[in-house]
């Protein structure tokens, strides 16, 4: 049965450290798999912007041996006169797999419903999974481990990082910890999900509004930009909501002496963090930003191993 990764519960706790030991192996030895070779052709696909997403997964296709199509769905049938489900089949006759960059998840579901072909979220508004396995490998290269840390998500905890956070982290064993102002919650479903998972693990899943009380003893203290795509109308009330929730050096002398910052960027510098914290000892954003490149290629070749 083809396989797919549209959220991050979709693969369990022993897939997931499968994927980030794999990653680890094609960081030491960059060229060393060669899945795509042919080459064959991997459909990458954006409704939204971006840079990080479409840099890693082209390079990492082509290190990979294979070939990235990039696909702008404004110059495409799909969201216009095709359905999901038809490109899907269109496109599983021509390609060995799907990268999306959308907005619903429901279209996510919808492709990967009609197609042989494995399909990857590469961002949704609920979800942004691969950005999560580069997190928990950048996590691990710096901690040494990831079951029993304390991770913190301050700010929007509707977010699809946050709730990636949930989801990722429960299914790692993380104690994760979500900070956010009332009208920013995660979701209660997926918030239900995680403690699912966490109850498995060891993890732990706590949501709460006290943004110093959530990053006292953590780890990791991570956020995301206040306005997200698709957001950009509703900047002023964002900005006046999530003001007091700003990841600043006295909110992270709340956490451990030793506590790494994290961002998937891109940042708005003054707004969700300062630029003290983002350009200082504690963070390790460009590590996180690398990663991108080698967690999303061990996870197209798990994927593929699995068909």
């Amino acid at each position: 049965m083809t396989r797919h990764f549209l959220r991050d519960d979709d693969i369990s706790p022993e897939e997931q450290n499968e994927i980030l030991d794999l990653a680890l192996r094609l960081k030491a030895d960059r060229y060393s798999a060669k899945p795509l070779a042919g080459p064959q052709t991997v459909a990458v696909i954006f409704d939204k912007s971006s840079t990080r997403t479409r840099v890693s997964f082209a390079v990492g296709i082509s290190d990979l041996g294979g070939s990235p199509l990039i696909i702008s769905t404004a110059n495409s049938q799909l969201g216009g006169k095709e359905t999901p489900s038809d490109t899907a089949r269109v496109l599983e006759r021509m390609v060995s797999a799907i990268v999306w960059r959308t907005y619903g998840q429901s279209g996510l579901e919808e492709m990967a419903n009609g197609t042989a072909v494995p399909v990857i979220n590469a961002l949704s508004d609920d979800f942004h999974p691969c950005q999560l396995l580069a997190d928990l490998l950048t996590i691990r290269e710096h901690k040494g481990r990831l079951a029993g840390l304390t991770l913190t998500f301050i700010g929007d905890g509707a977010c699809n990082m946050a709730q990636s956070y949930l989801l990722a982290g429960a299914t790692a064993g993380m104690h994760v910890r979500i900070a956010s102002p009332k009208g920013y919650a995660p979701t209660p479903a997926v918030v239900a999900d995680a403690e699912k998972r966490a109850e498995l693990t060891g993890g732990s899943i706590t949501v709460l509004e006290d943004s110093r009380v959530a990053a006292s003893d953590s780890d990791v203290v991570v956020t995301d930009t206040w306005v997200s795509m698709g957001k950009e109308e509703e900047k002023a009330a964002r900005l006046d909501s999530l003001a007091s929730y700003r990841v600043d050096t006295e909110l992270m002398s709340h956490a451990k002496d030793d506590a790494v910052f994290m961002h998937c960027l891109p940042a708005d510098r003054g707004f969700e963090v300062s630029a003290e914290v983002i350009d200082g000892p504690q963070s390790i954003i460009w590590d996180e930003a690398e990663n991108r490149l080698h967690a999303q290629k061990a996870l197209m070749v798990w994927l593929l191993e699995q068909a």
